[in-house]
């Protein structure tokens, strides 16, 4: 006989365990119906994500943008007092201490002064490009207000074709057509990777000159001309009186002559009118012989040709083209070619005989 079962007991429902179950279902079926309509995975249509690129170590932060408005340059007859930046170039293949020493008394302010030069990569050119560097390192690491406002150096990359940089061979007739080639690309080259934008003014001052007057660019700058050249001299001892003398150097600065004009209509088109030798006497009007009255040392004269020792050119004269030629224009190279070009271009030049600076006596 079957005992009978006493009451049956049932489990209290846990309804936690009920309400997670549905949510799972829920998220599965989300899951796979969410996934089926898809054909991409789901970063298809992100974009890449681009690993930042590391900053190199040569190159740093770029410049800013800088803008000038060449119409704010000014190019005045006071440069000093309108704040007129000066470049001063320089083609050196020798150094002379009494170059610097001259170019440290310029009253000219520093600050508005940056400097240029360039020298050949020869034994002779390693050596003044030392003795350079020693003053610029000396006056740069000085007092602040004595301090150029920049200063380039530059070594050329072509041969200088003499190998003596002596006078007696740097002045022989034979070697003038190389040499004067070889000194206007030397000039061309300073003068292309110098020029700034702010730049009003540009002085070429050659290395072998040693003396001239501490006013020399306020001077030059107070007439007003696009090109303008004072006169070249030499101080000398007097062998006959044994006293001091001096004499003309450069012979690059003269007026046009009818008979220099006929030698250069029967030239063929590679030769060149040099000028201060006998085998070529062209007639000209040279400004050496020009000086008289040292207490006019303002008076003007008209050139054709001019020298390069010591010569000032407002920078829109070379902004506008007017270069060194290192191949015969019009018959003519460098410093008298820069005339010749300046005068196509548009610009007239001057010359001061009775201003003078001096070149150093070997």
């Amino acid at each position: 006989m079957a005992r009978p079962m006493g009451p049956v007991r049932l489990r209290r429902t846990n309804y936690v365990t009920l309400f997670i179950g549905a949510i799972l279902c829920v998220f599965i079926i989300y899951f796979l119906s969410h996934n089926g309509s898809s054909s991409q995975p789901a970063t298809a249509n992100r974009p890449p994500t681009r690993k930042p690129a590391a900053k190199s170590s040569l190159i740093g932060e770029r410049p800013p943008v800088r803008r000038f408005n060449l119409n704010n340059v000014t190019i005045t007859p006071d440069p000093i007092g309108n704040r007129e930046n000066v470049l001063i170039l320089t083609p050196m293949a020798r150094f002379y201490q009494e170059y610097w020493d001259n170019l440290l008394k310029l009253q000219y302010p520093r600050e508005l002064v940056t400097l240029g030069f360039i020298l050949p990569k020869n034994k002779e050119g390693n050596a003044a490009t030392t003795a350079l560097q020693a003053q610029i390192t000396k006056t740069q690491k000085g007092p602040a207000k004595e301090r150029f406002r920049s200063v380039i150096i530059e070594r050329q990359d072509f041969d200088p074709p003499l190998t003596s940089q002596d006078e007696s061979e740097r002045h022989k007739m034979e070697n003038q057509k190389a040499r004067r080639a070889s000194m206007s690309r030397a000039r061309n080259s300073l003068l292309f990777t110098t020029l700034g934008a702010d730049t009003s003014w540009v002085l070429w001052l050659d290395s072998d000159i040693i003396e001239t007057p501490p006013t020399l660019i306020q001077d030059l700058a107070a007439h007003d001309k696009p090109i303008i050249v004072p006169n070249c001299y030499q101080r000398y001892t007097d062998p006959e009186t044994g006293k001091p003398a001096e004499r003309p150097y450069d012979f690059n600065s003269w007026q046009d002559s009818p008979t220099a004009q006929e030698i250069a209509s029967k030239m063929g088109p590679d030769d060149i009118i040099l000028e201060g030798y006998s085998e070529m006497a062209t007639y000209r009007a040279l400004m050496a012989y020009m000086a008289e009255k040292e207490d006019e040392k303002n008076l003007e004269v008209p050139l054709d040709g001019v020298g390069g020792t010591a010569l000032l050119v407002k920078a829109d004269v070379h902004r506008d083209g007017a270069m060194f030629p290192p191949f015969p224009f019009y018959h003519l190279i460098e410093t008298e070619g820069f005339a010749k070009m300046a005068r196509r271009l548009g610009w007239h030049a001057t010359g001061l005989p009775n201003y003078k600076v001096y070149h150093y006596n070997e």
